[in-house]
């Protein structure tokens, strides 16, 4: 049984850590149904620092709880009602606390604190209702779900049990509570394929359709109208039916059994923490509440000393803070403002990027191309995309029709004339993006930002013979457009501080992260993903069986398979980028002759399925000549290694981005590098790649190392 915590007892909180207070006072029921006792979570910064929980928070919150048992008992109370300062409702344990964690028994201590405290709000004398009113992330989330009953609001943000996504379980009764009050199958979806699936949070309406809350109301006011309906379960006009998923084993062990054939495909075993919140959720259904926290404590007790929580944390901090202060962006003061949006090309990237800048930018957006038909079609498309997203309740009607009536099309570039901003997605031909800006240049204002989506090119050349080429800016999204957060944004030899920050502005304002990369072949993702897949197909292409090319990767958990990331960027595409990589750097780029010929032979389709199982379709493997040298799977996944990290170094060396933190932030955000292994930089360094390899490490001792 977990150790029972008194509120003098928790120890103390971390020395920086920002205390949520829980403000406690009486409020009056309506319709008299007696009095409440009302929990007000609030660190009292404004709502840019959400609600955390450490140890001297878990102190607060506990002498809350003492306040309202006496109350209780005395019989002033009749229900205890938790909520949070404005937009927020609590968003989980204070994570620079955690980070200072350095031996078992403080990790323990911590996840025992949290469950001692939390757990009263299930265990008062009276019921106990969590005002959901804003976001409620990790331990946040858990609070809601220690109380007896759930209101939310329908503008409360975003909802999410993250913690796997870090390589943590959800410590405090998450992995418990949740799937008993919604289910072992519903559960799952929030505790470990949400997290796994780029950490994709809960809107309100899903999170009631899950069964999480039991009411949703308004916003404009969700306290009293929370208060009305906690009125009426209290007089028991309102009364909420719960379902026992724990009688149904079969339902149960199958939702487990399914989600953990789902990991096990994506993750091969690769890092621990949805195979201990697998456990948990499993363990759940039979299991006491004692041995269910228990259970808890033992897999965060383990967890939080382990490897993937710091590379996890390591990644986090770069998406939440380094992500959001760009090194070597210009003063946002110099950026100009954008009025107006040229598009050059109207095929699927350029319809993307209109779309995308008329909803984030509110203004007109023109795309060109070569002929009416070509632009029509882009045009429809993005019309058609804003249509499905007024018809799935997205937007209103009227903003739809606003956002229909901004994009429009040309076959003129004459159009751009008031642009504020142009840019070009069209094939990636030096000649050819030379000649449009030409074009453009001709008819746009001196103060336009001519920008570029080239993902291999360089940006230099094609501005060296404008009028004013200091105006050009690589700006190079990922494709889907919409989802893929990473933006790297490319500075020309020439270009000024006023159009790269006009760029930067640009970004941000598109929900981009975005990275300052120098002028240099295929930037950072597309280079180190060409070496590193590079290696992978030279394996094959030398006599390595594809099962085991295909599977080399798969001890580091990476999101796709060599040849399915392959297929997915299209072969053509593929091979183009390793030729112009391999013209600036013949000695470590090759070219592989397989690819050349299922190129030329017009063949797009490389992979065939047996099922869920991968191999070269019969069309291809026609075409391709493989040697008789077979290397083992360890020997691939070390080659490719190997390769990345001379790549990192010399890239480092050539000044492509300003420190190796920005390397990990573009694969992070731009190739969907894992999360738990904490940036590739510190992920070489840990396996001893890097030193091997360079002779030295690329990030400083403890920096995303255990401990």
């Amino acid at each position: 049984m977990s150790t029972r915590f008194t509120t003098e007892t928790i120890p103390a909180g971390a020395p920086d850590e920002v205390v949520t207070e829980a403000k406690y006072r009486l409020v009056d029921l309506p319709a008299g149904a007696g009095r409440a006792a009302l929990i007000t979570l609030d660190n009292g910064h404004d709502h840019t620092k959400p609600n955390t929980f450490g140890l001297a928070g878990l102190r607060s919150l506990s002498a809350a709880l003492d306040q309202a048992e006496a109350d209780a008992a005395a019989g002033e109370i009749v229900a205890v009602a938790v909520t949070g300062k404005p937009f927020i409702f609590a968003v989980g344990a204070d994570l620079t606390g955690v980070a200072q964690l350095t031996d078992a028994s403080e990790a323990r201590a911590t996840g025992e604190a949290g469950h001692s405290v939390l757990r009263r709000l299930g265990e008062l004398p009276v019921p106990s209702f969590a005002l959901v009113n804003g976001a409620a992330m990790g331990g946040g989330l858990e609070v809601a779900l220690h109380c007896t009953y759930r209101t939310l609001s329908t503008g409360a943000g975003l909802l999410a049990l993250p913690e796997v996504f870090l390589g943590l379980i959800p410590g405090w009764g998450g992995a418990y509570l949740l799937p008993r009050l919604i289910g072992a199958q519903k559960a799952l979806k929030v505790v470990v394929e949400n997290p796994l699936s780029q950490n994709r949070m809960l809107k309100p309406a899903d999170a009631m359709k899950l069964g999480i809350a039991d009411v949703a109301l308004e916003p404009a006011d969700f306290i009293a109208q929370s208060l009305r309906w906690t009125a009426d379960v209290v007089r028991g006009s309102v009364v909420v039916e719960r379902t026992d998923h724990t009688v149904d084993a079969e339902a149960w062990d199958a939702a487990v059994a399914g989600v953990r054939a789902l990991v096990d495909a994506r993750l091969h075993g690769a890092t621990p923490a949805p195979y201990r919140a697998l456990d948990l959720v499993a363990a759940a259904r039979t299991a006491t509440r004692d041995e269910g926290f228990a259970a808890e404590d033992d897999a965060l007790t383990e967890l939080v000393m382990g490897d993937e929580l710091r590379s996890g944390l390591y990644s986090f901090d770069l998406v939440q803070r380094r992500a959001k202060r760009p090194v070597g962006a210009p003063d946002k003061g110099l950026a100009r403002p954008i009025t107006k949006v040229g598009v050059v090309g109207a095929g699927l990237m350029a319809s993307q990027l209109a779309l995308l800048f008329v909803q984030r930018l509110e203004v007109p957006v023109v795309l060109t191309d070569l002929d009416q038909a070509r632009v029509d079609k882009g045009v429809a498309w993005v019309h058609g995309e804003i249509s499905k997203l007024q018809e799935k309740g997205r937007l209103n009607q009227d903003k739809a029709n606003r956002l229909t009536a901004l994009v429009s099309g040309s076959t003129s570039k004459t159009d751009f004339a008031d642009a504020s901003v142009v840019i070009e997605a069209v094939f990636e031909d030096l000649k050819v993006k030379q000649q449009v800006f030409a074009e453009v240049e001709a008819v746009v204002a001196d103060t336009c930002v001519l920008l570029t989506n080239t993902s291999s090119l360089s940006v230099t050349a094609m501005a060296e013979n404008l009028q004013h080429p200091e105006r050009v800016v690589g700006f190079h999204f990922f494709n889907p457009v919409a989802m893929m957060p990473l933006l790297e944004i490319a500075r020309a030899e020439r270009t000024d501080d006023a159009s790269l920050a006009t760029a930067f502005a640009l970004g941000k304002t598109l929900k981009k992260s975005c990275v300052l990369v120098k002028d240099a072949p295929a930037f950072v993702v597309n280079r180190l993903l060409t070496r590193f897949l590079g290696e992978v197909t030279a394996a094959y292409d030398e006599g390595t069986p594809f099962e085991v090319a295909e599977h080399a990767l798969d001890p580091m958990g990476l999101p796709m398979s060599p040849y399915v990331l392959l297929q997915l960027v299209g072969p053509a595409v593929a091979f183009h980028t390793a030729e112009t990589l391999h013209q600036s750097f013949p000695d470590r780029y090759g070219i592989s002759e397989n690819q050349r010929r299922m190129v030329e032979a017009g063949k797009t389709t490389l992979l065939a399925w047996d099922g869920s199982t991968p191999r070269i379709a019969d069309d291809v493997a026609e075409l391709f000549v493989v040697g008789d040298s077979p290397s083992t799977g360890e020997a691939v996944r070390q080659r490719a290694l190997d390769a990345v990290a001379e790549e990192i170094r010399l890239m480092l060396d050539e000044g492509v981005v300003a420190e190796p933190q920005d390397i990990d932030l573009c694969m992070l955000l731009g190739a969907g590098w894992p999360f738990h292994l904490g940036g590739i930089t510190p992920y070489l360094d840990r396996t001893g790649t890097s030193e091997r390899v360079t002779g030295q490490r690329f990030l400083p001792p403890g920096v995303a190392s255990p401990r």
